[in-house]
């Protein structure tokens, strides 16, 4: 593990975008590395169902503010008037309507090929002023995968291979400690997998309180976006969003998601809550397990809420 104090210079994160601009199987792709996550490799992923169990892979939706929710989801009933149901009896209708921002802190959220601009352009060196519009985004949207996420996911405990229940906020996770949690739990990550990367900040978060999560969190090191070029995974998800605050690159904001997003073509999965799925893991002796994912047909966004179900 790192700290943020290791930190790359730009010039040297510059470099690392370039070999994975070179190496990444997504990078070329406008489909990005979604094209690892073939029929065939579905088929194999629905043989690792045993039990059959699902198991939700979402943090709750919050509706509350919070420091690392200021613009908390809003969800209010509109029907019946006030909440009464009206006297007399009757037919009536429970309804309600919801609004979120999709790219927070807090709510599981699927991040689209489109979200990252980075010298002014987006995956794949599309222009941002021909890929965006006021309306929302003409290509790389979460249209792309209006057809689901239904893959072999892996999941790494990083905390613990280190014996702790959490990472503390500003720990990047490097590629020998995904290499070693893979060792501990008999379990790697290949072509097409959808690699879930365990931090603890949700558990941290339930346990202590929410902070500002914008300003301090664990997630990976850019580096180690190295290893999931060379393993050829089709998607990225963490229970934090992945990447580690403060950055580990002067002058870089979320490196990470250049890299994975914007260089390498990685739909990424921020905030997760892998809290459930974890015993069960852990009981079963056995890491890998079906995982489909439903982004909402949104076909402008720029990301989607997502619920992602773990099959076990």
């Amino acid at each position: 593990m790192g700290t943020s104090s290791d930190r790359l210079g730009e010039s040297g994160f510059r470099s690392l975008y370039r070999r994975l601009l070179s190496t990444a199987p997504g990078a070329a792709s406008p489909r990005g590395a979604l094209e690892t996550l073939t029929p065939d490799r579905v088929l194999a992923a629905v043989r690792e169902v045993r039990s059959g169990r699902t198991v939700s892979l979402a943090s709750p939706v919050g509706t509350v503010a919070a420091p690392d929710d200021p613009r908390p989801a809003e969800h209010r009933l509109t029907a019946p008037e006030g909440g009464v149901p009206a006297p007399g009896g009757g037919l009536e209708f429970a309804r309600d309507r919801f609004a979120m921002d999709v790219h927070g802190d807090v709510n599981t959220h699927l991040d689209a090929l489109c979200h990252v601009l980075y010298d002014d352009t987006v995956h794949g060196g599309l222009p941002a002023a021909d890929a965006l519009t006021p309306e929302g985004a003409r290509t790389l949207s979460a249209d792309l995968v209006r057809d689901g996420l239904v893959g072999r996911a892996v999941l790494l405990d990083i905390p613990g291979l280190h014996g702790l229940p959490w990472l503390e906020p500003g720990t990047s996770v490097t590629a020998a400690d995904l290499e070693a949690a893979e060792a501990r739990q008999g379990v790697r990550a290949g072509p097409g997998d959808l690699l879930l990367v365990r931090v603890g900040h949700r558990r941290r978060r339930e346990e202590l309180g929410p902070w500002d999560a914008s300003v301090a969190r664990a997630g990976l090191d850019p580096a180690a976006l190295e290893l999931l070029a060379e393993r050829r995974v089709a998607v990225l998800g963490g229970d934090g969003n992945n990447d580690t605050a403060p950055s580990p690159v002067r002058g870089v904001d979320f490196p990470v998601h250049v890299l994975a997003v914007h260089a390498m073509g990685l739909h990424l999965l921020d905030y997760l809550r892998l809290e459930a799925v974890l015993p069960l893991c852990a009981a079963e002796g056995r890491w890998s397990f079906l995982c489909v994912i439903a982004p909402l047909r949104l076909p402008m966004a720029t990301g989607s809420p997502v619920n992602p179900i773990a099959v076990l």
